[in-house]
């Protein structure tokens, strides 16, 4: 029998009939790889056989700052404790969950991963409160606040490849800066039709301080916005109950009814009602009981575990830490001392673009946000330095079987 040749498929061809299948496949709410919108033209991304957010989603993979989320505060810090979430678990988490919702929904999931993987990779070491500190520095240098979601946008558009960016999509850069998982909504519908322009816009009010509600512009970046809540609200109960802040019992009677009592049944309740009341519309939503209980377990949780004096025992010497740092490393640029660690690590090689566009401030800002936990300790006089708020509690201590 004679075998037909081979012939070698065109990669370009086989990219536009992904793009094709799209249509076929998705809602047709969803947003579709042949509409992403970039900054920049991009001859490499025009060439490339990748569909547009596939290609954001590897150059956050591959960026620096997505690597560092692997020692940055999720919410308890200075413990040794190698169960409690860190940041690099919650964003993959977040990827998961956001992910199985969106296909349920018949979203993108290239969208939905991108801006996943890439919401926090802004977060300060040591958490929000981190963020605080370096907000009210900020402020006090006139540089505007800090706001993790808006330092994101600034590392992947402006800090990384030595401040020539990403060059990302519009549709996942505005994700990342609308993630927003503290805010509560019920249901959240998207703003279509944004431009650069906008999110410009939306990037100044939040630096300034102005109050501006920031709503995603596509489905899937409404649904990461869900999914971040829904990733850490459960299991930050878990790490909470391992490090015996709190105990399951303590949890509210009204919430335990509706979205049960471990992180694996309150991830499961919250992703089977969003789907059930998402399906087919032009919103994501929660129904109105299981949005009230969410409501209050999160309140639980900031009243009971993120505000604990248990866990703040070294807030004012983190606090410290920071204001000397940024001081530091201020006087460092103003008197051109190439010998301190922000020039060898940071400035050297930054590209004429980045420091046509911030100042020596704005530097300090840029590389203390992206430091992890341990770089910045180690930064410290070793007098300043902390030790351990916890010791080390032995595995499979305070498990569940559905953890």
């Amino acid at each position: 029998m004679q075998v037909e040749p081979f012939e070698k498929p065109s990669l370009n061809c086989l990219k536009q009939q992904l793009d094709a299948r799209e249509d076929k496949t998705l809602s047709a709410a969803a947003a579709r790889s042949a509409a992403a919108k970039r900054r920049y033209p991009d001859e490499r991304v025009q060439s490339d056989y990748r569909q547009q957010y596939g290609i954001d989603v590897d150059r956050i993979l591959h960026s620096l700052a997505y690597s560092r989320y692997i020692d940055k505060t999720q919410v308890f810090y200075l413990i040794e404790n190698d169960h409690i979430t860190h940041r690099m678990l919650h964003v993959q988490l977040v990827s998961k969950v956001a992910r199985t919702i969106g296909r349920f929904l018949g979203l993108n999931e290239d969208l939905i991963e991108a801006i996943a993987i890439g919401h926090d990779i802004g977060h300060p070491p040591f958490g929000h409160d981190g963020e605080r500190f370096l907000s009210a520095i900020c402020r006090r240098h006139g540089i505007g606040e800090f706001h993790h979601n808006v330092q994101s946008v600034q590392f992947l558009e402006n800090v990384e490849r030595k401040g020539r960016g990403w060059n990302l999509c519009l549709q996942t850069l505005d994700g990342i800066l609308c993630h927003d998982g503290e805010a509560h909504d019920q249901m959240l519908t998207p703003q279509q039709d944004k431009a650069f322009a906008d999110h410009d816009a939306e990037l100044a009010a939040r630096r300034s301080g102005t109050p501006v509600r920031l709503v995603p512009m596509t489905l899937e970046g409404c649904v990461v916005r869900f999914a971040d809540t829904i990733s850490y609200v459960g299991r930050d109960i878990e790490d909470a109950i391992r490090l015996s802040l709190i105990t399951r019992s303590d949890l509210p009677p009204f919430c335990l009814g509706r979205l049960g009592d471990t992180n694996g049944t309150i991830v499961y309740n919250l992703v089977t009602d969003v789907i059930e009341n998402s399906y087919g519309k032009p919103f994501v939503a929660f129904s109105p009981e299981i949005s009230s209980a969410l409501e209050e377990l999160k309140r639980f949780n900031y009243d009971r575990i993120y505000t604990n004096p248990a866990i703040k025992q070294h807030h004012e010497t983190i606090g410290r830490i920071f204001e000397h740092l940024f001081e530091r490393y201020l006087d460092d640029i103003l008197h051109e001392n190439s010998a301190s660690p922000i020039y060898g690590s940071f400035i050297v090689g930054m590209s004429d673009t980045y420091f046509e566009s911030n100042g020596p401030a704005h530097m300090v800002r840029d590389f203390i946000a992206g430091m992890t936990d341990q770089f910045f300790l180690k930064q410290a006089p070793r007098k300043m330095r902390p030790e351990s708020t916890f010791p080390d509690i032995a595995p499979g201590s305070c498990r569940r079987a559905d953890d």
